[in-house]
C-alpha cells in the first residue's frame, strides 16, 4: 500500500519555498497523485494567500472536516484512505470566499491477479512442453499504453521471461520453456508498467506437471449397435499414462441439453455407452489428461445415428371410423406411433382383417400392406379386429390390435358430458364415465380430419399440449376395457386459442342532442378470432378523452352525457387474447335539439294543419250551402190558412208534399205535373 507520509509533504513545501517560489502563494501537493487502489493518501494545502479557515472538495462534493488537520498556520493536510475511485479531483478551498486555493487530480491502477498458465505439448506426443503460456485479468481504464512483463524467480532475482501489452504472453521458445518445465517447481509474478505508476501481482507459484496439457485425441471412432455405442480414440499421450472422458449426449430441437459424461481409467482408451435410445442423433466427444495434468481440450464433435432395438418398440395403434357408406361399407383410418420415423432399417408394416359375425370367428382374413405410420382399410357392418404387424426383414420385430365395433352392437360403454376448455393453446377435456366396466380412455384429436394425435388416460379427464395456434379441434373420447373398446363421444368443437379480428370498422353513429349509438363489426379471415372487450374513445377538441369499455359479446353502446351541437370524433378498440385492433376514426355531430322532441313537434304540427284544413273545409261547405240556398218567388204563391196550435196531427201545409224537402218550392208547373191542385185544407175540409 502506497502512502505519502506526513514529513514528506512537509518537507516538499520547504523545498518549494527553497526553490523560490512566493510564500504568499497557495497551492496543493504533491502533484499528479497514482495510488493503488484500495490504499491511503495525504495531500497538502498551502494556505500562504489567505486567511481563515479552509475546506476540502472532492469531485466538487464537501469532504467531512474530520479528514483534515492543519499542521501550522498555512498549512493543512488531508488524509484519504481507502481510495478506490479511478480518478478524481481534490480541491482546497477558502472557507470565506469559496476561492479554490489549489488541486490536484488523483489517479488509482490495480495491480493484475488472478494468474493462470500451463505448459502444452504441441508437437511430440507425451513429449516435454514446448510452449508455456499465461494470462491474468486487470481492471484498468487507463489512457496510458499498460506493459506487461511475466518475471520468473531465479534464485533470489527476477528474470524477464515474456513480455505483452495485452493480459496474455506466452513462450515458443522451446529450450527456454524445457528449462522452465525441468524445474521442480516454479514462480512467476506478472508486472503491469506504465510512464507514471507501475504494479506487481502477487507470486503465482505452481508444479510444472500439474498444468501440463497435453493435445486433444485423435478423432473418436464410434461404432454403433442396436442397443450401445462403441467408441474408440487415440490419446496422443505417448508413452506416458493418461486418464480420459467421453462425453455424450442426445440431439433434440430442444435448447438446453445437459450432457452425460464417462470416465475411463488410465491408459484406457475406449468406452462403451449403453443408455442410448433407439434411432436418435448422439452427439460424442472425448478429453484426455495425464495423471497430475489438466484436461486437454474437447475433440470436435462427432454425430451417430443409433440403431433400432426390439426391446424399445412399444406400438401404440389406434382407429378413428366412418360412417357406413352408400356401398355398405366403412372406411376405417388406423394410425400408430413407437417406432421413431428416423430409424434407417427397411421395416414392413400390413394390417391384418379378422370379421367376427354373432361373436364367431369367421376367418376369412384380409392383409393389407401400409405406410410406416397410417392405412385406411375398409369394413362391411360386423365387428372387426384389426392386427398391425412391423417386420423387418422378414422377422417380426413388434405387432399390435385394436378392435371395431359393429354398426348396431349396443351393450357397450360409452362416455357423456364431455366438455372442453381452451386457454393460452392448451385445451382441458373433462367427461363422465359410463355405469358400464371401463379400464381407461382413449383421447383423440385433430384439426383438419388427415392429422390425428391420440393418448390414453385412467382419468376422466385430459390436457392437451402442443397444437397448434388458432386451430378449431374436434376431440373425441373413447372408453376402453381390456382389448375392447366403446362407442366414442364428440365434444362441440373448439378453438385452441383465439386471436383478435384483423379488422374492426365503426359501422354507423344514431346521433341525439346529448347522446349516441354507435355500432360496429369485426372481420377476420381466422376461423378462431374472437374479442375479449371492446374499448369506446371518443372525445372533443376541447375537453379530454372519455371511454367505455364493453364485453366483447357486444355490438353498439350508448355514448351519453354529450353536448348539444358539438362535433365529436369516435373509434373502437377490440382486445383479445394476442393483443388489439384499432378502427378507423369517426366524425359525427350532435343535433342541436333532441329528435324525439323534433318528432313530437313535427306530428303535432301535422295534426295541427290537419285540423285547421278540415275546420275550414267544413265551413266552406256551410257557407257554399248558405250561399246557394233558393228563394221562393211570391209571384206563385198561394193564401193558406194556418192550422191551429191545438191540432193534434203535425201535418204539412199541403197533403201531397210531405215526403218533399223541406225547402222545396211548389209551382204551378209543378202542380200540373204531379196532377194534383194546390187546395188549401181547413178544418179538415177543402176550400171550394
Amino acid at each position: 500500500m502506497l502512502r505519502i507520509s506526513l514529513i514528506s509533504v512537509v518537507v516538499a513545501a520547504a523545498l518549494s519555498v527553497c526553490n523560490g517560489q512566493h510564500e504568499k502563494s497557495c497551492d496543493v501537493f504533491p502533484k499528479d497523485q497514482h495510488i493503488e487502489v484500495g490504499s491511503s493518501v495525504e495531500l497538502v494545502c498551502r494556505t500562504s494567500c489567505s486567511s481563515g479557515k479552509i475546506f476540502w472538495t472532492l469531485n466538487e462534493k464537501n469532504l467531512s472536516e474530520s479528514l483534515s488537520k492543519s499542521i501550522n498556520s498555512t498549512h493543512t493536510v488531508l488524509s484519504l484512505s481507502n481510495f478506490t475511485q479511478s480518478g478524481a479531483v481534490v480541491e482546497c478551498r477558502s472557507s470565506h470566499t469559496d476561492q479554490v486555493l489549489g488541486g490536484v487530480i488523483v489517479s488509482t491502477y490495480s495491480k493484475p491477479e488472478n494468474i493462470k498458465c500451463v505448459f502444452i505439448t504441441k508437437y511430440v506426443p507425451g513429449g516435454i512442453p514446448d510452449v508455456f503460456t499465461c494470462s491474468w485479468s486487470h481492471h484498468m481504464n487507463s489512457t496510458q499504453a499498460i506493459r506487461y512483463t511475466i518475471l520468473q524467480y531465479v534464485f533470489d532475482s527476477l528474470n524477464e521471461v515474456c513480455n505483452s501489452e495485452v493480459a496474455q504472453c506466452t513462450i515458443e521458445d522451446s529450450l527456454k520453456v524445457a528449462k522452465m518445465f525441468l524445474q521442480s517447481n516454479g514462480e512467476i509474478t506478472v508486472r503491469a508498467k506504465t510512464d507514471a505508476w507501475e504494479a506487481y501481482s502477487e507470486p503465482y507459484k505452481f508444479e510444472p506437471r500439474h498444468i501440463r496439457k497435453i493435445n486433444p485425441p485423435e478423432r473418436p471412432v464410434i461404432t454403433p449397435s442396436s442397443d450401445r455405442l462403441s467408441v474408440g480414440w487415440d490419446s496422443r499421450c505417448g508413452g506416458l499414462s493418461c486418464r480420459c472422458e467421453v462425453r455424450y449426449h442426445k440431439i433434440s430441437e430442444s435448447n438446453g441439453v445437459t450432457p452425460k459424461y464417462l470416465s475411463r481409467p488410465l491408459s484406457n482408451y475406449s468406452a462403451t455407452i449403453e443408455e442410448i435410445e433407439s434411432c436418435s442423433n448422439y452427439s460424442i466427444s472425448v478429453r484426455c489428461a495425464t495423471k497430475e495434468g489438466l484436461w486437454s481440450d474437447w475433440t470436435k464433435e462427432r454425430t451417430v445415428l443409433t440403431k433400432l432395438n426390439k426391446s424399445h418398440v412399444r406400438l401404440q395403434l389406434w382407429r378413428k371410423v366412418a360412417e357406413m357408406g352408400e356401398n355398405g361399407k366403412r372406411k376405417v383410418h388406423l394410425m400408430w406411433r413407437g417406432i421413431p420415423s428416423t430409424c434407417e432399417e427397411v421395416l414392413t408394416y400390413t394390417i391384418k382383417q379378422i370379421p367376427y359375425k354373432d361373436n364367431t370367428n369367421l376367418r376369412n382374413d384380409t392383409y393389407t400392406p401400409c405406410g410406416a405410420s397410417s392405412c385406411d382399410v375398409e369394413l362391411d357392418q360386423h365387428a372387426h379386429r384389426l392386427f398391425l404387424t412391423v417386420s423387418v426383414n422378414g422377422a417380426l420385430l413388434s405387432d399390435d390390435s385394436v378392435y371395431v365395433p359393429a354398426v348396431e352392437e349396443t351393450g357397450l360403454a360409452q362416455v357423456f358430458s364431455i366438455q372442453a376448455t381452451a386457454h393460452e393453446g392448451v385445451i382441458q377435456v373433462s367427461w363422465n364415465a359410463s355405469e358400464k366396466p371401463t379400464s381407461r380412455f382413449m383421447i383423440d384429436w385433430t384439426h383438419d380430419g388427415n392429422q390425428y394425435h391420440w393418448n390414453e388416460s385412467v382419468f376422466t379427464a385430459a390436457t392437451l399440449f402442443g397444437l397448434m395456434q388458432r386451430k378449431p379441434y374436434n376431440i373425441t373420447v373413447t372408453p376402453l376395457f381390456n382389448d375392447s373398446t366403446g362407442h366414442g363421444t364428440q365434444a362441440n368443437q373448439i378453438c385452441s386459442s383465439i386471436r383478435v379480428p384483423e379488422l374492426v370498422a365503426v359501422r354507423n353513429v344514431e346521433i341525439h342532442s346529448k347522446s349516441a349509438f354507435v355500432n360496429w363489426d369485426t372481420k377476420s379471415q381466422d376461423p378462431c378470432s374472437g374479442v375479449v372487450t371492446y374499448v369506446i374513445f371518443y372525445e372533443t377538441q376541447r375537453q379530454p378523452q372519455l371511454n367505455v369499455t364493453v364485453d366483447g359479446d357486444e355490438e353498439g353502446v350508448w355514448l351519453k352525457d354529450l353536448q348539444p351541437n358539438t362535433q365529436y370524433t369516435v373509434y373502437v378498440e377490440a382486445t383479445g387474447y394476442n393483443g388489439t385492433t384499432k378502427s378507423k376514426t369517426m366524425f359525427f355531430t350532435t343535433n342541436m335539439f333532441d329528435s324525439k322532441l323534433i318528432k313530437i313537434f313535427s306530428v303535432c304540427g301535422g295534426l295541427l294543419v290537419i285540423l285547421v284544413l278540415s275546420l275550414g273545409l267544413a265551413c266552406a261547405i256551410q257557407w257554399k250551402k248558405f250561399y246557394e240556398k233558393p228563394v221562393p218567388n211570391p209571384r206563385l204563391s198561394s193564401v193558406a190558412k194556418w192550422l191551429s196550435h191545438n191540432h193534434q196531427k203535425m201535418e204539412g201545409f199541403f197533403q201531397p208534399f210531405k215526403d218533399q224537402a223541406e225547402n222545396e218550392v211548389v209551382t204551378d208547373e209543378t202542380q200540373r205535373q204531379q196532377g194534383a191542385a194546390l187546395t188549401p185544407v181547413c178544418n179538415e175540409q177543402p176550400i171550394s
